[in-house]
């Protein structure tokens, strides 16, 4: 890795000096490289591009931090955007977007000629294989196979991909002119244009989409095409290739993107590693030719990336766009799309075409079926204008703030609450010094009463034993990859609270052995698609890594996760009180009591394990109930009284306006020191059960130092109990992601804890 830096370090040195760039930011930039290249996976082509480029990170403290998605309608420069500003406001954009996504790409090579030309009659079709001729001197060729129904034109087309030619054959039934391109992993002619072309650094999905245009150039010259009604398609990287083209060519009237998740419609802030996603440096290191080298530069720092993935839909607007997704489809998150898809959806209404917007749920994973195929062409056809009776039902999933604010009719004066901080934790309400630990019983319930004002109005509950009725069907196991564990392990699948299914997975040999097992439940972040299941990784599945330790690891997916993402819709409508974080923290608690039911489980050894909003939610669970024997939180947490907005980390509007987990929180934004706990004092109530909170380095979502001096303060119950040591802090040398190094950190310590 040495060698490497320094043969970046020298190449980037010449570039810089042939630019004649002074030194400014230099040393930051060197630093930053130091440091990717420590933290990130190896990737063979990206290092060989820092070497033959000299590219360098660019200098992170110089760009804005944007922990949520970039606002489409204000400029670089924080300029609001009229209507009348679009236009400049989108090339704008779209420069951006060829800087650090897609690369750039020659100029349009008008005319296309067409340098051969065959023609079949089929029985309700035309079908013309023509080969397209552009360039330099016409060497780039295009294969390309239009479809021509019987009857009197001119037809609406159905664009697409080599791989989706059966998809045409639909749209051709239905009265479209099927046009499919060489373009796609099936049938690929755009990869001989990079010798054409060597002064464009455009990559593989780009020039994809670049031949789509090359394609409209030729529709553009037949008569029984309406140019006005030329649709493009494509599924899975089809559909990043699709989105990329539509943006940047206007003549492409309408756009469907089918599952085309990171780099596509997903957001690379709201689809990271951080949620189990396909994030940026899963898809620069496994894909490195499809988008930018540059664009990797930007792993665990997406909040510095200057644009996102919404601000590419938006570029498509006012034109029809329909973004399509399945449920349980791990390259796409419905959390992550429904934000695209507000977001691109303000400038369809500062333009007036807000119904030109749209989504459409499928069950199921990355597949397609007939009948999806069938409902793009019914949305083409009512966006088209051929059939006026056509309309698109609402398929928005994920309640928002505003809603529950309707709902609960809560009006909550965050000036009537006290300020508060850290360094008062162990004074009681009259500012008495707690010294014993009676004294420190009264304050610890007035903590949890906090708690519990803070998630909300609980319903009634009643206990259950885990049974097997509600379990978790095959089907649903298989399509969620958790069906067939490794050999060694047994997963037993039990429903257990308010009929929420789990899976306990423990060593094979322990079957017959009648040995008490320790057990952990693994609480994981938010990871819509899979659940529990971590959707991208690198390593072992964080439930199956825990259970090689030789305990019983319990899993469940949280609510709007996993098998139960249509459960979050009415969440609000049904308790408009509550919290969806109180609902997980009683999930978690009601698994812990089923765990304590089971026969091969220590009752006394029952510990919770979470990751990011998992980590989040074990805090709770664990300061609410005495018999949970230990936590391990994983980048679970920032204070939050310290977490003001000028930290750009997204604060309290995280946990209210982005996913409305904690959305009696929202009161607090700008309001941060009135918020009535924090975590120093959840993790106070926890004493002195053992307490382990990992941190990583890298975490533009928290503030390292505020972590630290957080459970430093909490340290002091501790200390009371004479159990300083069960408080643990550890900093890891990582960017905020569940990596295998994270994994073994925490591993190691759970050997120490549970024993052989």
């Amino acid at each position: 890795m040495k060698r490497l830096l320094a043969l970046c370090l020298l190449a980037g040195a010449a570039c810089l000096a042939q630019a004649g760039s002074t030194s400014t930011g230099v040393d930051e930039q060197k630093a930053a490289l130091k440091e990717l290249l420590h933290l990130l996976p190896k990737s063979e082509p990206w290092e060989k591009w820092l070497v033959a480029t000299g590219q360098m990170p660019p200098r992170f403290q110089a760009l804005s931090n944007i922990a949520y998605l970039p606002d489409p309608l204000r400029f670089t420069g924080g300029r609001e955007v009229k209507r009348e500003d679009w236009p400049r406001r989108r090339a704008e954009l779209l420069s951006l977007f060829q800087y650090y996504v897609t690369g750039s790409w020659p100029p349009s090579p008008r005319p296309v000629r067409v340098a051969e030309q065959t023609s079949r009659e089929e029985a309700g079709a035309t079908v013309q294989e023509v080969t397209l001729a552009f360039g330099p001197n016409d060497a780039a060729r295009l294969h390309l196979e239009v479809i021509i129904p019987k009857g009197e034109g001119p037809f609406p087309v159905f664009l697409t991909q080599d791989t989706h030619r059966r998809w045409a054959l639909i749209a051709v039934s239905r009265g479209y002119i099927g046009c499919v391109y060489a373009g796609a992993d099936s049938h690929d002619d755009t990869e001989a244009w990079k010798a054409l072309w060597r002064e464009s650094d455009w990559t593989k999905l780009t020039r994809r989409a670049w031949a789509a245009s090359r394609c409209v150039d030729y529709l553009f010259t037949l008569p029984n095409v309406k140019t006005n009604q030329i649709a493009l398609t494509g599924h899975s990287r089809n559909g990043k290739t699709s989105l990329i083209a539509a943006a940047f060519d206007q003549r492409i009237s309408a756009v469907i993107s089918s599952s085309s998740g990171a780099g596509g419609a997903c957001s690379y802030r709201l689809f990271s590693e951080v949620q189990f996603g396909e994030g940026i440096e899963n898809i620069t290191r496994t894909f490195p030719d499809w988008l930018h080298p540059r664009l990797r530069f930007f792993a665990g720092r997406e909040n510095k990336l200057p644009i996102d993935q919404p601000e590419l839909i938006a570029c498509i607007a006012p034109r029809p766009c329909l973004i399509s997704s399945a449920l349980n489809d791990s390259v796409e998150s419905i959390w992550a799309i429904e934000h695209t898809y507000r977001s691109a959806r303000r400038v369809y209404d500062l333009l007036n075409h807000a119904d030109e917007l749209n989504l459409r749920y499928r069950p199921g994973g990355h597949e397609t079926r007939a009948e999806d195929i069938e409902a793009y062409v019914d949305w083409l056809d009512g966006v088209f204008g051929r059939n006026k009776s056509y309309t698109l039902q609402d398929c928005v999933l994920f309640p928002t703030y505003d809603q529950w604010l309707k709902l609960s009719e809560e009006n909550i004066d965050a000036t009537q609450f006290p300020t508060n901080g850290l360094g008062g934790l162990l004074h009681d309400a009259e500012g008495h010094a707690i010294t014993n630990g009676a004294a420190w019983t009264a304050k610890r319930q007035r903590i949890r009463d906090q708690v519990l004002w803070a998630l909300g109005q609980a319903p009634p509950f009643a206990e259950s034993e885990a049974g097997g009725y509600g379990a978790e069907a095959g089907h649903r196991a298989a399509l969620l990859g958790r069906a067939a564990p490794p050999e060694g392990v047994t997963r037993q699948s039990i429903s257990f609270g308010n009929y929420v299914s789990g899976d306990l997975y423990y060593p094979a040999k322990e079957d017959k052995s009648g040995r008490k097992l320790p057990a952990l439940v693994w609480l994981h972040p938010i990871s819509t698609p899979q659940g529990y299941t971590a959707g991208y990784r690198r390593g072992d599945q964080p439930h199956l890594a825990l259970a090689k330790l030789g305990c019983a690891v319990f899993a469940f997916d949280q609510i709007g996760n996993g098998t139960r993402i249509e459960e979050v819709k009415n969440f609000y409508t049904r308790y408009p009180g509550w919290s969806l974080l109180g609902k997980q923290v009683e999930d978690t608690l009601a698994a812990v009591e089923a765990l304590r039911k089971v026969e091969r489980i220590d009752a006394s050894r029952i510990w919770l394990l979470g990751y990011a909003t998992g980590g989040m939610v074990a805090l709770h669970a664990a300061a609410l109930d005495d018999q949970i024997a230990g936590i391990v939180s994983v980048a679970g947490f920032t204070p939050m009284r310290s977490d003001t907005l000028d930290k750009g980390t997204g604060g309290l509007a995280r946990w209210t306006r982005w996913f409305p987990l904690l959305p009696r929180l929202g009161a607090f934004i700008a309001q941060e020191s009135r918020v009535p706990y924090d975590y120093h004092e959840l993790l106070a109530t926890i004493a002195p059960r053992p307490a382990f909170i990992f941190a990583p380095r890298v975490d533009y979502q928290s503030t390292l130092a505020d972590v630290r001096a957080c459970v430093d303060d909490a340290r002091r119950a501790y200390e009371l109990y004479s159990a300083k040591d069960a408080l643990h802090f550890e900093e890891l040398d990582d960017y905020n992601h569940f990596s295998p190094e994270t994994q073994q950190a925490i591993i190691a310590k759970l050997r120490q804890l549970l024993g052989p």
